[in-house]
């Protein structure tokens, strides 16, 4: 609505300053012409007057003779704002000379030289300016016509006749016109702006409404709709989002019902498989016991055997994990614990596959205690899952972890120098059984299942685990947790993109510097980190 007052003002300004143009324009050419036609009269009937009187035999009688004639006219005209200004023409020497004559307040002292100086140039055609002058009743300056000829006058030669024309109506005429325009233009902006109001509240509600209609669907409200009345648009998009709404809650109903039936079914199978899985293990592992005593073939057919089955007990374990979480059912056992201590038995749990890849795993603790209230085995069990595949994608270079905290948060970097990730994989690296290249050979016999456990672990503290990489140049996972339950994090007291100028391990040398393993628990406080805003 203000946009549309201020387009309209500025149209009625732009319209009022070209009308009050025209109107003036018209109004001063008006008035020249109309002066033009009077003053030519006037100067015909002055001349022939002249022309025929017979009182030329003295200078005397030829000055009264003008005096009487000038004065004569002007009062003839009956236009009391009509002023005659009668003098010698400039250059005109001859020794009979004729004073000048006045008919009113406005005289020779009013007149440009330049007019006098064009009518003696140009003496058979008239000669108009627009001059100021002082108006006699209100002195005040106004503009006026002048319209300036030539007289012949018998003896004592040529002269001037000048009709001085204020134009005090036509200022009174451009007032009335801009007083009536103001208040026109301000009742005009006005109404625009009530017309702009109505028609906006005609077309903005039916919106608002849309809009907390569409509030209250995202907030699972599915059976909100719009009121749709008539034919018009707005009710072409009432029933149009209605529609919408129809449909988005028919696939939101029938994707909740396919949700729980697959977490159901998930749910239901890994129970299920527990029991002949428990019965499957206690066979293996008598074979297993015996491997020594079978052929060479067979023997390692149960150690092949032994390994699968640990690995298919951890991917039921974490189908069921993953279906706690689907359901709900995931419960948070928070506790003030320092995070150094569980980052010390995560290091300790990875230190045999560590050694098997010869991969040195570097911690680095900021100064004091970094405690916080948080699910020591849910928090152990993200940092196993970040250390294992830092180890396995590091391709036996170092390992780095880091740990820090500030007012509102904790935080604990992973860093590997491995094959890293391409550009988009960062986003994807938390989805369930992606993998970064799927020709890659599994040697730890994950799951798949690890990271996104791990994201949902995060979440349930209101946490965040977010990763980096770049191809070549290693990856890092960053986890940061609130220091206490329902507390924002302001931001991270560690940055996820590693700065790799600097030195792997800042201010000096790290706790657990060695091979996996090493690292005693729980940590000990070592040089402060490095940070830089990320």
């Amino acid at each position: 609505m203000t946009s549309t007052m201020l387009l309209g003002l500025v149209v009625v300004m732009l319209l009022g300053s070209w009308l009050y143009s025209s109107i003036s324009d018209g109004l001063e050419q008006d008035r020249i012409d109309t002066a033009q036609v009077e003053a030519a009269r006037l100067s015909s009937d002055i001349q022939r007057q002249f022309d025929s009187t017979d009182r030329t035999g003295s200078a005397g009688q030829l000055n009264l003779f003008a005096q009487d004639l000038i004065q004569k006219t002007a009062a003839q005209s009956g236009d009391s704002e009509r002023y005659l200004v009668f003098t010698r023409t400039l250059g005109n020497s001859r020794p009979t000379y004729v004073q000048t004559v006045e008919s009113g307040a406005v005289g020779l002292a009013e007149l440009p030289d330049d007019v006098r100086a064009a009518v003696r140039a140009d003496p058979r055609r008239q000669q108009v300016r627009l001059i100021g002058i002082t108006d006699p009743a209100t002195r005040q300056r106004v503009p006026a016509v002048v319209v300036g000829s030539q007289v012949e006058v018998p003896v004592a030669g040529a002269y001037d006749l000048y009709a001085i024309y204020p134009m005090q109506r036509e200022e009174a005429t451009l007032g009335l016109i801009t007083r009536t325009f103001a208040i026109g233009g301000v009742a005009l902006v006005l109404l625009v702006g009530a017309i702009a109001w109505v028609v906006t509240r005609q077309v903005v509600l039916p919106v608002r409404r849309a809009a907390v209609v569409a509030e209250r669907l995202s907030s699972g409200r599915l059976n909100e709709r719009m009121r749709a009345r008539g034919e018009d648009d707005l009710a072409l998009l009432a029933k149009s989002f209605n529609e919408m709404a129809d449909s988005l809650q028919a696939q939101i109903r029938q994707l909740e019902g396919l949700s729980r039936v697959q977490q159901r079914f998930v749910s239901d199978v890994s129970h299920e498989l527990r029991t002949p899985l428990t019965t499957i293990r206690m066979a293996a592992d008598l074979i297993h016991d015996s491997r020594r005593e079978f052929e060479p073939a067979v023997g390692r057919s149960a150690e092949l055997l032994h390994a699968e089955l640990d690995r298919f007990e951890e991917l039921l374990a974490d189908l069921l994990e993953i279906s706690r979480f689907d359901a709900g059912a995931a419960a948070l056992e928070a506790d003030d614990v320092d995070l150094r201590d569980v980052v010390a038995r995560a290091v300790d749990s990875a230190r045999a596959l560590a050694e098997r890849w010869g991969t040195v795993i570097t911690v680095t603790a900021g100064e004091g205690r970094m405690s916080a209230e948080v699910d020591a085995r849910r928090v152990e069990r993200i940092l196993r899952n970040l250390l294992v595949n830092a180890v396995e994608h590091g391709e036996g270079k170092p390992v780095d972890v880091a740990i820090a905290s500030n007012a509102t948060a904790v935080a604990v970097t992973v860093r590997d120098h491995g094959v890293g990730l391409r550009p988009g994989e960062a986003a994807l690296v938390f989805n369930r059984f992606w993998r970064a290249d799927p020709a890659r050979a599994r040697t730890t016999g994950g799951t798949g299942l690890g990271l996104a456990i791990s994201l949902e672990d995060a979440r349930l503290h209101e946490g965040w685990l977010q990763a980096w990489g770049e191809p070549g140049n290693g990856s890092c996972f960053r986890l940061t947790l609130p220091r206490r339950q329902h507390v924002p994090i302001n931001e991270s007291p560690l940055p996820l993109k590693p700065d790799d100028g600097r030195s792997r391990t800042p201010g000096g040398s790290p706790l657990g510097a060695g091979r996996a393993g090493v690292l005693p628990a729980p940590v000990r406080t070592g040089p402060p980190l490095a940070r830089s805003p990320e």
